[in-house]
């Protein structure tokens, strides 16, 4: 596949990274020549430097050709040019563009994306899959990471395992034989920095991050297995009134059960509008790193607080400040990933990161086969994919353990008739399941092919 990508930022270098490591034919395209540069250099792409939204730029990145464009610069318009460009001059088969501002996401101007508009055949908005991100690691609050797959009836569950977990030591096929009837599979462990998928001998050890694959019924059993409280957020507290506080702000508002929050934004303008638009929340106008401020919003009696502020260090300082203050748990927003190693030291619970989340939305689209879900694990070292079996699938009508998967793949969940089943070797895998795989990165085109609709000629 033929991929331009424009924009060689943090989400479009990242893009480049995976398609480019899948043996994908990439050009990288950015008016800064030293990010071109730098992609060229650190990986296997093409990269042309200049404004993406040009016609003689697209055409220089090889667009006559290409199977796709996918828009990722720091700016809403010039991705909606390019994909425009991209449409009418060259007639590139699939345009994705990332898009920031709320005005152009709103439900009502959605005819603005058709072929005969502008023609975008995949918007995606960081501000809304952050603000799904952080309603999740609130849901799921002793899970370092969480994402929801197999039609919100499955979890994966990214969870340290302390001293005082009940099951360490413990082979991973013996704890299958403990829990029988537990929906749930570790799919992942990270040990000493380094990610892969266990074997059924393997054990598990304290300091381990594993990833959990759980029936969402089961969540809570799993958390408590593995050692770890499973509470409700009563009373939360959001740092930073943007459009990601304010997203995560009316979304509590909608729960139907009860949850008292309250916000803090420094802007008066941004504090303004947030408490026009919000109706059960208090709104603070103020620093949250002032404690006196923290002390107004009952810091020391809050479940949890969400930093998502636009400066990764307001968020950083601000969840220290209220953990010391007695609140239980911290959530922060983190644009820098080299500032993902400071959590642990600083007692920070969870983080997100908006790269990655847009990462995920954007290979969603771009992989092959009837793909429905993509989820980037780490800093790119492993994903877990959700999708649908075609008849023509290689894996159709195979019980797993007939199934020739790569070592660094592991089979998490399968829905099966609306119902998610707990998979063993003997489960047959059918047309028109929908299966949810964990792949080490390496892995990803083998799972793919097996994924993908194949031709067959007589």
């Amino acid at each position: 596949m033929k991929v331009i990508i424009c924009g060689a930022g943090q989400v479009g270098w990242q893009i480049a990274r995976h398609l480019s490591g899948e043996r994908n034919d990439v050009t990288v395209v950015d008016h800064d020549a030293e990010l071109v540069r730098r992609a060229t250099d650190t990986l296997d792409v093409q990269g042309v430097a200049g404004h993406a939204s040009y016609p003689d730029v697209l055409e220089r990145a090889g667009a006559r050709d290409a199977d796709m464009v996918i828009a990722a610069t720091h700016s809403d318009e010039v991705n909606m040019v390019t994909c425009q460009v991209a449409h009418s001059v060259f007639a590139v088969p699939r345009k994705v563009a990332r898009l920031r501002a709320q005005s152009y996401l709103t439900a009502i101007y959605s005819d603005l994306y058709r072929r005969d508009h502008m023609p975008i055949d995949v918007v995606i908005s960081p501000e809304r899959e952050v603000a799904e991100a952080a309603l999740r690691r609130l849901a799921a609050p002793a899970a370092f990471d969480t994402e929801s797959f197999l039609d919100d009836m499955a979890q994966l569950l990214g969870i340290v395992l302390d001293e005082d977990c009940p099951v360490v030591n413990t082979p991973l096929r013996q704890l299958t034989d403990l829990f029988s009837t537990l929906r749930a599979i570790v799919v992942g462990v990270r040990r000493e920095g380094t990610l892969f998928a266990p074997e059924p001998g393997d054990q598990l050890f304290p300091g381990d991050q594993i990833y959990v694959f759980a029936h969402r019924d089961d969540a809570a059993r799993t958390m408590e297995i593995f050692g770890k409280e499973v509470r409700k957020q009563e009373r939360v507290v959001i740092v930073g009134g943007g459009n990601v506080g304010l997203a995560v702000a009316q979304a509590l508002e909608r729960r139907s059960e009860r949850v008292r929050a309250k916000m803090i934004e420094k802007n008066r303008r941004c504090a303004e509008r947030a408490a026009d638009a919000l109706e059960r929340t208090i709104v603070l106008h103020g620093d949250g790193m002032n404690a006196e401020l923290l002390a107004e919003a009952n810091i020391e009696r809050a479940d949890a607080l969400l930093a998502v502020t636009d400066d990764d260090k307001t968020n950083l300082l601000t969840a220290v400040r209220a953990k010391s203050a007695g609140c239980k748990m911290t959530i922060c927003l983190v644009n820098d990933p080299t500032l993902v190693p400071l959590m642990d030291p600083l007692n920070i619970d969870a983080y997100i990161n908006p790269r990655t989340t847009t990462v995920s939305s954007i290979l969603r689209h771009i992989r092959h086969g009837r793909v429905r879900e993509v989820y980037s694990i780490g800093d790119a070292e492993a994903e877990m994919i959700e999708a649908q079996v075609l008849s023509t699938s290689p894996i159709a009508g195979k019980a797993i353990r007939d199934i020739d998967f790569p070592e660094g793949v592991l089979v998490g969940g399968v829905l099966k008739n609306g119902k998610v089943i707990k998979p063993s070797g003997s489960t047959r895998i059918e047309e028109g399941d929908v299966i949810a795989i964990f792949s080490m990165a390496a892995d990803v085109p083998e799972v793919e092919r097996l994924l993908q609709v194949t031709i067959d000629f007589f």
